[in-house]
């Protein structure tokens, strides 16, 4: 294997373990996104899409090389020719053999190359989209806390408004049986003072019938006493 192709066997290599860590289910999204948030991927960041383009170009160079070798070897002409020499077929075969695993290793290096970009970017989504998830969730949390305070409290304005209402119609009521309370004994007082005045007007009645029979007995004891005085006098004289 020549030294280009011992390279590209070993970047191949390093892609699988490369995807092979990413794709680990214990380290999460968070947690390569971390990684890849370190200062020195921050300073190979203006280098990196240069890098990751320039190796796909190598690697389609590679490739296309490796197709051209596959097709060289694979042809009518070669294999006529090495029917006619055995020792010739064996080298074809050989040939053809470093060619194809050429191909696939430059063809493998290429696909791997895209799928470790697509699933770093991935995780990169998956990373951001589990915060701004987090973010949503302590938000929705919050909004549910605060609309069960929320209707905590409403309740609880409720259930002071019907105790005060309770209250004010105990106390109305209760007002209304003071007041009924004190009518009835207003309108008892007005029965007795109107009994009373029924009485002293009675009694007035009474006492003015009395004084004029008072009278009137003095005027006939008055008219007795006269005409016993006008007996006496005349006696005298």
């Amino acid at each position: 294997m020549t030294l280009q192709w011992t390279a590209v066997a070993f970047f191949l290599y390093a892609e699988i373990a490369v995807i092979l860590i990413l794709c680990l289910p214990f380290i999460s999204a968070q947690r390569w996104r971390s990684v890849f948030s370190w200062r020195i991927w921050n300073w190979l960041s203006p280098y990196w899409n240069k890098c990751f383009f320039t190796m796909i170009m190598v690697l389609i160079v590679l490739f296309l090389d490796a197709v051209r070798e596959v097709h060289k070897y694979s042809g009518t002409e070669p294999m006529h020719e090495a029917k006619v020499n055995p020792n010739l077929f064996d080298h074809l075969h050989m040939k053809l053999f470093r060619a194809q695993r050429n191909l696939y290793i430059s063809g493998f290096s290429l696909f791997l190359w895209l799928i470790m970009r697509r699933v770093v970017t991935l995780l990169n989504q998956v990373a951001i989209t589990s915060e701004a998830s987090a973010g949503l969730q302590a938000q929705v949390d919050r909004a549910n806390k605060a609309a069960i305070q929320s209707q905590e409290d409403t309740l609880l304005l409720r259930q002071t408004l019907l105790d005060e209402e309770k209250s004010t119609s105990a106390k109305n009521q209760h007002l209304k049986e003071e007041t009924e309370k004190l009518s009835g004994e207003l309108k008892a007082a007005e029965d007795a003072v109107r009994k009373s005045h029924a009485e002293a007007e009675a009694m007035r009645r009474q006492a003015k019938g009395l004084a004029q029979e008072y009278d009137r007995l003095l005027r006939e004891h008055h008219q007795l006493q006269n005409p016993q005085s006008g007996a006496a006098d005349k006696k005298d004289q």
